[in-house]
């Protein structure tokens, strides 16, 4: 007979999930970067000191909590950590951007100054110099960045000399709209104070320590020397980092074909250089039959390609990027030489965990998150069991073989791709679609042709003997060019969308790390935040009307669906801002042509055909101000108006009114009229980029009247 009081249910949710944690506790180390990444992203979303503390505290007391209720479970223990690493995380990346604080340019200004100089980037491409500078002054920011034209710049104007000049400089500029890119950010925590360009010529008043020119620009300008136009660049860019001399044509066609990492010295470069140097390290030593039986030589191999990358890490400029990839490579060498499985997750995660301890600001940096997804999706599709089947050498035909490996390329072309395309439209908006073919053919073309032929033109040019090997270079990037542009060029080549919401952006990327860390049938379970949040992307709707922060850009959604500028003469860098904010890749035009459009000099006025209604908006766009009864009467027959100035009393549109003032508190807007929805740039925090302590800058002095020196 059956006894009530004895009957349990078969299904404990606790016992559940403690039996998966334990069928996955080798993937569990793998979350710590994720959580301590997690605490980062929260300090950069949450905008008030009190937020910050509140979770600190919080992620601390469930931590408290968890280990004081887990009764020795791995549950338990793995919701402490968690939440520990979060709480650090958010605390490490608070501390260093108070670490990192450094006065702020308060005003534009133009001021001489005589500096030094911190170091150059010469963009031959665009005919100008990029100097970052130390002006030593009191009454300017420790650091500035400048850029001049290359033609007024002395030969002597290396890093370490000092220069006089002339400059006109303004505060590192926030987002120009919504989902654009943030510099102010970024400065801060380059210690950036002010930005600017050179006006008239630069003189040289102290020579550096060193008198000869720093390796790295000797060597750019010879390999520019060798191999001219954008393969030049590109030839340079691979040993040294100087990408400025590629065309901004090809630059842009190396981007829209998914190219464009082959141009930043990171992980694939970094891994060609340990690679090279381990094998033919291996190979000469293997030549020496008493060294090779008394010296572990993949250890003597694997210090050597070390200290090779280590100086191509220095060569190149030591990029951020360049150095996570170092790490990385560092960690892999270090497990070669103990004997270990060299490529893991494992390996990934602890390079992003000392990445991120180092410099807690790159979780919110395009690169790395493109670099380690990438590396991350290759490595877990090759420790899957069915790919190692697929990948795991065999004993077969050759022609087999070759198939299989091109399959292999091919299938992890397409995993990378589908890892890299969420990242790419929420930083940049755009993402190329042909890119895992592209790579294809791109990849071992760089790693295998290119980078050896240029290791050896350049040794054989001690003796004078490198020119035929630098016509296979220049062949090699002629062709790597060709196929960029004709991909770039290709029907449906980019996929645009609007500005992605973080909320959307954090589902696919939270859905991509379960499928990828995970090993039993619950990873399956990411594909479904993953699926919901690329769905929510694609059907984001796109705004009607967009507005820079200083109220001079305005791009309009017509009738005819087309996106259009306020002024006709906006530079190619805020019509391409615009367009992709807009989700649209392709020239915006000039709302003069409009049919809905009427247009004066000063202003414009046009319908936009959203929510079941006719806006009726107005802009103006010249240094002239309107007549006031035209000006009044414009803003009362108008739903929004918009002007880079300070409208007049009594200029009530019927819903928005977006001048300088207003314009000033929220920063550049993008507007849906269908939803009635608005979003802003700046919003009200205790970023320290958002209220910097500033530094005022000298003032001019007055013009001279009837010949007499003012003073």
């Amino acid at each position: 007979m059956l006894q009530i009081g004895a009957w349990r249910p078969r299904f404990n949710p606790r016992k559940s999930i403690e039996a998966w944690l334990e069928a996955e506790r080798d993937q569990l180390p793998l979350w710590l970067p994720v959580a301590l990444g997690g605490g980062m992203a929260a300090w950069l979303i949450l905008p008030a000191r009190g937020q910050w503390i509140a979770f600190i505290l919080g992620m601390t007391a469930i931590a408290a909590a968890a280990l004081a209720s887990g009764r020795g479970g791995r549950l338990a223990r793995v919701i402490a950590i968690g939440g520990l690493a979060m709480a650090i995380g958010c605390t490490l990346i608070w501390w260093r951007a108070e670490r990192v604080a450094a006065p702020i340019l308060s005003r534009p200004t133009i001021v001489e100054m005589t500096a030094r100089i911190e170091a150059t980037d010469r963009q031959p491409a665009r005919g100008i110099v990029r100097l970052t500078l130390a002006p030593g002054r009191d009454d300017l920011p420790p650091r500035v960045r400048v850029n001049v034209d290359e033609k007024v710049l002395p030969a002597g104007a290396v890093p370490g000399a000092s220069v006089r000049l002339r400059a006109r400089l303004m505060p590192p500029a926030p987002p120009a709209v919504p989902g654009a890119y943030d510099f102010a950010r970024v400065a801060w925590f380059a210690q950036l104070g002010a930005t600017g360009r050179v006006l008239g010529p630069v003189t040289i008043v102290g020579a550096p320590p060193v008198a000869a020119e720093a390796m790295r620009t000797r060597l750019t300008r010879h390999i520019q020397s060798r191999v001219a136009g954008s393969a030049g660049g590109i030839a340079a860019a691979l040993v040294t980092g100087d990408r400025g001399a590629i065309a901004p044509d090809d630059d842009e066609a190396m981007r829209r074909s998914g190219l464009a990492h082959l141009l930043s010295v990171s992980g694939l470069h970094v891994t060609a250089v340990v690679g090279a140097t381990m094998l033919v390290v291996l190979r000469l030593l293997a030549l020496i039959p008493g060294l090779a039986l008394r010296v572990r030589l993949p250890v003597v191999a694997a210090l050597a390609a070390a200290a090779v990358a280590a100086f191509y890490t220095w060569l190149t400029g030591a990029e951020v990027p360049t150095i996570r990839s170092l790490i990385a490579a560092l960690i892999v060498l270090a497990a070669l030489a103990l004997g270990r499985e060299a490529i893991t997750l494992r390996l990934v995660a602890a390079g992003a965990l000392i990445v991120l301890a180092l410099w807690p600001e790159a979780v919110a940096s395009a690169s790395f998150q493109l670099s380690f997804a990438a590396v991350t999706a290759i490595v877990a599709l090759h420790e899957h069991p069915a790919a190692r089947r697929w990948f795991g050498p065999r004993e077969e035909r050759w022609p087999l073989r070759f198939v299989r490996g091109l399959g292999s390329l091919l299938l992890t072309g397409l995993v990378i791709e589908l890892a890299l395309m969420p990242i790419g439209l929420f930083h940049f908006h755009k993402a190329g679609l042909y890119g895992s073919a592209a790579n294809l053919v791109a990849i071992p073309l760089t790693t295998f042709v290119v980078m050896p032929a240029e290791a050896l033109a350049l040794a054989l040019d001690a003796v004078g003997l490198g020119a035929p090997v630098w016509w296979v270079v220049d062949r090699a990037l002629s062709l790597l060019l060709w196929l960029a542009n004709t991909v770039a060029a290709a029907p449906g080549s980019v996929a645009a969308l609007p500005t992605m919401p973080p909320g959307t952006y954090a589902l696919v990327i939270g859905g991509g790390l379960w499928v990828a860390l995970w090993r039993t049938r619950w990873r399956w379970l990411g594909v479904l935040p993953f699926a919901v949040g690329m769905t929510m992307a694609l059907a984001a709707p796109a705004p009607d009307l967009i507005v820079t922060g200083d109220g001079r850009h305005v791009a309009f959604r017509t009738s005819d669906g087309a996106m259009r500028v306020l002024r006709e003469r906006a530079g190619d860098y805020v019509r391409g801002v615009l367009g992709e904010a807009a989700g649209i890749d392709g020239e915006l035009g000039a709302i003069d042509d409009a049919r809905d459009a009427t247009c004066t000099a000063d202003a414009c006025h046009t319908v936009i055909e959203a929510g079941g209604r006719r806006w009726q908006v107005a802009a103006t766009r010249s240094g002239y101000l309107l007549p006031i009864r035209e000006m009044l009467e414009l803003c009362r027959t108008s739903d929004i108006v918009v002007s880079d100035r300070r409208l007049p009393r009594g200029c009530d549109p019927r819903w928005l009114r977006l001048d300088r003032q207003m314009l000033a508190k929220t920063g550049g807007m993008s507007i849906d009229l269908d939803r009635a929805t608005v979003a802003r740039v700046i919003s009200a925090g205790d970023h320290p980029w958002l209220s910097p302590a500033g530094v005022a800058p000298p003032r001019l002095p007055r013009a001279p009247r009837n010949g007499t020196q003012v003073k």
